[in-house]
């Protein structure tokens, strides 16, 4: 009796074969040995890449990926400067039209092709430039981030002592403004100053305010920060050095094997972070004045919610928070099993996103409440720094003025950042990596793996030298978001129209036997592109110089970051052009129009799978040719 071969990569998680694929036992079986099959799985057949351990480590990755720092620190305070508790119907409306689409499209398209973020672009060969655009996008993006990460653990680290190293003024920073140790109930000898010294306020004083020493500390001790760029930005502190070290070893040895080392790290770099959420929210609302807090954070504003820059704020929130558009989503797909339920996954973590940022809002306005409990202000919005001046200012301030052990609940929110930024960064590393490895297959993982983090600790150590946040605040600005926006913009149309919504759903059709729903196919031909280049307009048509603390850059700071932007951006022309010379063809309408239609090998990488695939679609989409122009577009989103 002949026994039909299944290829373990395009089971699916029940072990059943794929219920949308015809049955494999009319086709020719291998004939390979049990023992030959064993030695092309320990070697990589070609065409065949390493699958998840299970299902749900691909879960907890994009949990671990997805939930970031951005959750933490950035959320609760754009939320708040754009109606508070109002903000959260503009971003809910957001996140239904485009943070759910672009997240299951891009999770589609890596498992359908098993192809990472560069080569998944055989889809449409004249714009892989994307792809490789998004790639040098996100490796600037790791480079950074880790230099986060690296003052993180040295916070981590001095949480340890006794008392904390930020809660008392020192002698060396000087009589140039005038300290307040954060270890006391009030950072201002005028009790209606409070905490007004925060922020751009100090310039608008007439008289001197107080500083609290949290702050002081991270300016003087942790950046050791320089007045201007203008001087140079000066030598790496060694303390950081260290963590920045650290930080990249764990990096290394977590994506070592690939999928195979960092899916059994997913179920603690996604969990644990919940945990102490969980741990200080409790506390938090135990404290006096939390309850102040957390009703200032989802108090609404209903005045802005019809205000375009609170929709602005609303599609870049979740777009930065997904991760979306930059290649690591489509990449963590491509590992998965052919049949694996996307659709599932995509639902949980773009809900599980918002949930946690809500949870991570109640939490940290929780314990500010509690500082303006202490310092004995009403006016919460005195104590707040978002971004980075929410982890290394606010929070240490906050918790230096805790009664008891506030040494336990330091060392949690610390260990807490750092798990959930080299959550993160394992993604945006192993994007690079498995960009690489898709060109270079050669490349043993470990190999490219230690090579990329050298070289991006090398680079790294810019960011924690006294103008590190100068240069952090300049490359986060052109090299991550004005990359991202226009290449994501450029993937929606590549994917929406020329290579086709409508084949795109025949595609998901055939790989999970589900059918398409009219609100995906709408988002990914109408509402999510065009939200998306609406925002792009906005963005330039409101565009302003960047600064630092109010700081303008130098021109040539400034060269620096219109050249990074073009470098990335004109990968896309660049790959355009090359994909159509190589092109085959006799006229240059040919290599044209053959450059923007899918390679020929394009499909699941199953041969078998793909032999399927293409005699399927061919028949499919035979009515769509030789229609006129409106037909065709009402093809393309209608079916």
């Amino acid at each position: 009796m002949k026994m039909s071969q299944r290829n373990p990569a395009f089971v699916g998680d029940d072990g059943q074969s794929t219920t949308s694929t015809l049955a494999m036992s009319s086709l020719p079986a291998e004939t390979q040995t049990e023992a030959e099959q064993e030695a092309g799985k320990s070697v990589g057949r070609p065409g065949e890449r390493d699958t998840w351990g299970k299902g749900v480590e691909f879960l907890m990755s994009c949990i671990a990926m997805s939930v970031g720092l951005g959750n933490v620190w950035r959320f609760p305070f754009t939320a708040l400067d754009n109606g508070g508790g109002a903000f959260l119907i503009p971003y809910l409306i957001v996140l239904f039209l485009i943070g759910k689409p672009i997240y299951y499209l891009e999770m589609v398209i890596g498992q359908f092709s098993s192809r990472g973020s560069v080569k998944v672009f055989d889809l449409c060969p004249a714009m892989k430039g994307i792809g490789i655009g998004q790639v040098i996008s996100i490796s600037l993006v790791t480079t950074y981030y880790v230099g986060i990460m690296g003052i993180t653990l040295n916070y981590f680290y001095d949480s340890f002592r006794s008392p904390l190293p930020w809660s008392e003024c020192r002698p060396d920073w000087g009589n140039s403004v005038q300290c307040v140790a954060s270890s006391r109930g009030n950072i201002s000898s005028n009790p209606s100053s409070s905490l007004n010294a925060f922020g751009p306020q100090l310039e608008q004083q007439q008289q001197q305010q107080p500083v609290a020493s949290a702050e002081l500390y991270f300016i003087k001790e942790v950046l050791r920060e320089k007045d201007q760029i203008a001087d140079g930005i000066g030598l790496p502190n060694w303390e950081l050095v260290v963590g920045l070290l650290i930080s990249w070893l764990c990096v290394f040895l977590i994506i070592r094997r690939g999928v195979k080392s960092s899916g059994k790290a997913s179920y603690f770099l996604a969990l644990f972070p919940y945990v102490v959420m969980g741990v200080l929210l409790v506390r938090a609302v135990t404290l006096p004045g939390s309850v102040d807090g957390i009703w200032y954070f989802i108090k609404p504003n209903w005045s802005k919610i019809l205000d375009p820059k609170v929709w602005y704020a609303a599609v870049t929130q979740c777009f930065y928070s997904l991760s979306v558009c930059f290649g690591n989503i489509i990449m963590y797909s491509s590992f998965n099993k052919f049949g694996h339920n996307v659709h599932r996954d995509a639902t949980i973590v773009t809900a599980l996103d918002t949930a946690t940022s809500l949870l991570a809002g109640f939490t940290i306005f929780g314990i500010l409440g509690h500082l303006a409990h202490e310092i004995g202000t009403d006016d919460i919005g005195q104590v707040v720094k978002g971004g980075a001046g929410l982890a290394f200012i606010s929070y240490p301030d906050a918790i230096a003025k805790f009664k008891q052990l506030p040494q336990i609940f330091s060392v949690l929110f610390f260990l807490m950042l750092f798990v959930l930024g080299i959550g993160s960064n394992i993604a945006m590393t192993s994007c690079t990596v498995t960009a690489i490895r898709d060109r270079f297959p050669n490349f043993k993982q470990w190999q490219c793996s230690l090579l990329i983090a050298v070289v991006s600790f090398v680079i790294g150590l810019m960011y924690i030298t006294p103008g590190g946040q100068y240069m952090l605040t300049l490359v986060d600005f052109f090299g991550a978001s004005m990359i991202a926006l226009v290449l994501g913009i450029a993937e929606l149309y590549t994917i929406g129209w020329i290579y086709g919504t409508d084949r795109l759903c025949k595609d998901i059709e055939f790989m999970l036997g589900r059918k398409v729903g009219l609100y995906w196919r709408l988002c990914w031909g109408i509402f999510t592109p065009l939200i998306m280049t609406v925002i792009l307009i906005y963005f330039y048509a409101t565009y302003e110089p960047l600064t630092y603390n109010k700081q303008p850059y130098p021109a040539w700071a400034y060269g620096i970051g219109w050249t990074i932007t073009a470098f990335g951006v004109m990968q896309l022309p660049f790959w355009m052009l090359v994909a159509i010379i190589r092109e085959p063809g006799n006229t240059w309408r040919e290599k044209i129009r053959g450059a923007f239609k899918p390679k020929k090998n394009w499909g699941p990488s199953d041969p078998l799978l793909r032999e399927q695939y293409n005699k399927k679609i061919e028949h499919e989409l035979t009515p769509k040719r030789g229609q006129g122009f409106w037909a065709s577009i009402k093809q393309n989103l209608l079916g």
